[in-house]
């Protein structure tokens, strides 16, 4: 039998705060990371809230310092969407204490680091440039810095890891799609070990204004805190957020080997197409259901083992009513019996890197037995009245197995299960 891939080491970077643990603190207490927009003028703007990494001078506690990062002379290379990523990777990669020196453990190191957009700031800056000053003052640093894969280029630079190299760039089921991909790598003998998740920093006026244009973003400027609000009846659309979540994943066999200390089991992973629409999934949520079974089949897992689902749910009321109606589609009449919660409800949506931070998140409440809340769950959509939906607190319950789903524009779905560790 196929040894178990299970997860060594996690890191993150989001709108919470830096580090795993603190941000898991912060998630569980039920605050929220969401506020006003600071990095341009929003007075003339429809969208004035975003769910932003805050700095080390406005978190002393748990602020993103890009010092201890990057050095300065180095930062005019890379997107921010690179420098979240180096950051989740130290810390992960650290846990994990794998910080391999032969070339054959290099050779054996994936990399594999989702975005849905890439370097979208470094594009739009140099847009400006452009207009502004003309071709000759572009950076040639342009190019490099927002390519989509620059985020996994850099990580193996850095790391020397020779192994595989990618970046799904499958909107908001990228970061599930690259832990999926690490696995398969793991499981195909292509690799040991594998960097997975995602990273996505695109807070910017051409984004919101773009996602304002498809009437997908809330428009709520009086309290933050209370924007994003998935499954409650006056959601009116998804908070944009940045960050990254990164893990470290081995097989069971490896991990013992070289003396790491295994979290928790990565035990199914399923992805689908839709094949339906480009922005909005069908009603039935056919396609997304169809890639929880797919995980549940690679776990041998039948639905009634699911003991949570952290669902992509991202406070829109078409897309919250599309997963729920997947989820009625894999659970049936024992959905009311299986709680779900989002945390895009704390920290908006993240994209591209959703995937990597809600798995983490998933693997906390799998490790702790405790059970992430939906903030904000004023008054349960009509259509979901029957179900747990774990509502504002978080909750204390044993948790076996888990799922983290990650759904995208052009239809792709992908889904995670992790478990707990055998006693």
């Amino acid at each position: 039998m196929n040894s178990p891939i299970v997860i060594t080491g996690m890191g993150m970077v989001s709108p919470l705060g830096c580090g795993v643990k603190t941000v898991w603190q912060r998630l569980t207490a039920g605050q929220s990371g969401l506020g006003f927009i600071d990095r341009f003028d929003t007075t003339d703007f429809p969208i004035k809230i975003a769910g932003l990494v805050p700095t080390i001078e406005q978190d002393s506690e748990a602020g993103f310092d890009v010092d201890a990062v990057v050095e300065p002379k180095e930062r005019k290379k890379l997107d921010p969407f690179t420098v979240y990523a180096l950051a989740a990777a130290k810390e992960a990669l650290a846990q994990a204490g794998w910080n391999p020196q032969t070339d054959e453990d290099q050779q054996a190191t994936a990399t594999i680091i989702g975005t849905g957009i890439g370097g979208f700031t470094t594009i739009t800056s140099a847009q400006k440039t452009l207009d502004s000053r003309g071709y000759k003052r572009l950076s040639p640093f342009t190019v490099p810095a927002f390519l989509a894969n620059l985020a996994a280029g850099n990580l193996s630079i850095k790391y020397g890891f020779k192994g595989p190299l990618g970046a799904p760039v499958t909107a908001c089921a990228a970061g599930v799609q690259a832990i999926g991909d690490g696995m398969r790598l793991i499981r195909s003998g292509e690799a040991k070990v594998a960097l997975v998740g995602g990273t996505e920093s695109c807070v910017d006026p051409l984004s919101l204004a773009s996602f304002n244009a498809l009437k997908a973003l809330s428009t709520q400027a009086d309290n933050p805190a209370t924007a994003s609000r998935p499954f409650d009846a006056d959601r009116a659309g998804f908070v944009m957020g940045e960050g990254a979540g990164l893990m470290v994943i081995e097989t069971l066999e490896h991990a013992l080997a070289r003396g790491a200390k295994p979290l928790a089991i990565i035990s199914g992973y399923g992805t689908s197409s839709d094949a339906h629409h480009i922005t909005s999934g069908p009603e039935d949520g056919a396609g997304a259901a169809n890639a929880v079974r797919r995980a549940l089949s690679m776990a041998d897992l039948k639905p009634e083992d699911i003991h949570y689902v952290n669902a992509h749910a991202t406070s829109t009321p078409v897309g919250d009513r599309a997963e729920v109606a997947s989820l009625r589609n894999v659970f049936g009449d024992k959905l009311p019996s299986v709680p779900v919660s989002s945390t895009k409800s704390a920290t908006g949506h993240l994209l591209g890197a959703a995937g990597g931070v809600e798995s983490i998140f998933t693997t906390m409440a799998v490790i702790n037995d405790l059970l992430p809340p939906t903030l904000n769950l004023a008054k349960v959509d009509d259509t979901m009245t029957d179900m747990d939906l774990v509502p504002n607190k978080a909750r204390s319950q044993k948790v076996q197995h888990a799922v983290c789903n990650g759904f995208g524009f052009g239809g792709v779905n992908a889904a995670l299960i992790v478990s707990k560790l055998p006693a």
